[in-house]
């Protein structure tokens, strides 16, 4: 099966059964919803609606999406409702874009502690900016700080790291706006140091605490003196921090953010083929260089599964993080501190007003559908639009 429709769902429809039957006991509840829900997307299980076209009269029939975050599908219209709400956040500044690595053996242990490691990272990795940037040494000011959070690497195996967006500049003590250089935001050595004594210190609070689970191989380090000799030769690695390129301007920061904040291990573009090879799909080295990054990689549908399974996250944890300036609970009043200083107002183009948002829209001329009728869940035996009513 080789053609540009394929999609994971069609994956996890294939092989799924037989591969939850042979793992049965070895996937989590959290695993196993994600299955069903990716499964289901946007077909007549879920239900749906039939509808026809104010314009050419067309009938069709959209069933229900799934909602799910971990479904490819479902987040591309998540992430648009959300960069409509950060329209109003941005600021008419440079905005930088910092990336924060665990180690591969750390990595490790992020997996059986999803929660608290993950958790651990993004406020390793926010605390360090801020200090830094509040240092009068450096910035010497207050900023506000976006943290993603990336499970996978492009192969799809376990590579968590957050990707920071972070405004060049910030409050002074008094009040003022104090910018970053033209083209620098902070040294990439300083940040990489902090940020690996306060997730270091962290990670220790969390073992002395008992807030870590150790299985399988990492089982020999659970005592206290085995932790520390087994976190000794992090403390004297680099860990990766590096700075992008600042964007060109405050909207190719949407237009990343559109690309970054609400993406799943895999997209449905990135799938090559399903045969009786496996599951092929495009990937990037990046220990490559130029065009031979690019490449593509097979693996048997048990593996692919495995490896996109990796990446569920826990229930209820939080994937987008805001701190400093931008943090939820004081944003509004931060922000206009911040434009008062520069001087700035808001500016909502007549695109972004609030004006009813059409939930339907026909395939053909782009009109207003109507809703005909409501498909209850688990109809199956319903393909297509009931036959159009007589007009009197």
């Amino acid at each position: 099966m080789a053609h540009a429709g394929l999609e994971v769902a069609d994956v996890f429809r294939a092989h799924g059964p037989a591969w939850r039957a042979a793992q049965r006991g070895h996937l989590s509840v959290g695993q196993l919803k994600v299955m069903s829900a990716i499964e289901q997307c946007r077909s007549a299980a879920l239900g749906g609606h039939v509808l026809r076209c104010e314009g050419c009269g067309t009938d069709q029939v959209s069933y229900n999406s799934c909602r799910n975050r971990h479904c490819p599908k479902c987040q591309s219209n998540a992430a648009q409702r959300w960069l409509h709400a950060r329209q109003a956040d941005l600021l008419p500044v440079e905005y930088f874009h910092v990336v924060f690595t665990l180690p591969a053996s750390i990595a490790d242990l992020a997996y059986q502690n999803k929660a608290a490691v993950y958790g651990l990272l993004f406020d390793a990795a926010a605390e360090t900016l801020l200090t830094i940037a509040a240092d009068a040494k450096h910035l010497g000011a207050r900023i506000g700080v976006t943290l993603v959070l990336h499970t996978w690497g492009s192969a799809l195996t376990h590579h968590p790291h957050v990707h920071g967006i972070v405004p060049g500049g910030g409050l002074a003590a008094d009040g003022s706006w104090s910018p970053s250089r033209p083209g620098f935001f902070l040294p990439v050595r300083v940040l990489s140091r902090l940020f690996r004594r306060r997730f270091l210190e962290g990670l220790q609070d969390l073992h002395r605490s008992g807030r870590l689970q150790f299985f399988g191989e990492l089982a020999a380090v659970q005592d206290a003196q085995c932790f520390r000799d087994w976190l000794a030769p992090t403390r004297r690695q680099e860990w990766v921090v590096y700075a992008k390129r600042p964007f060109a301007g405050p909207q190719a920061v949407l237009a990343y953010l559109s690309r970054y904040t609400h993406r799943v291990a895999i997209s449905n573009s990135r799938l090559v083929a399903m045969d009786e090879h496996g599951i092929t799909f495009r990937w990037k080295d990046y220990r490559a260089k130029g065009r031979t990054r690019h490449k593509t990689m097979t693996l048997q549908p048990q593996e692919f599964m495995r490896r996109f399974l990796l990446h569920v996250l826990p229930g209820g944890f939080h994937r987008i993080r805001h701190y400093g300036l931008l943090a939820n609970g004081n944003r509004r009043e931060c922000l206009a501190l911040a434009r008062d200083a520069l001087h700035a107002k808001v500016e909502v183009s007549p695109g972004e007003q609030a004006t009813p948002r059409t939930i339907f829209t026909c395939w053909h001329c782009g009109r207003p559908l109507i809703v005909l009728e409501v498909v209850a869940r688990e109809r199956a035996f319903i393909r297509a639009p009931p036959p159009r009513a007589r007009g009197p």
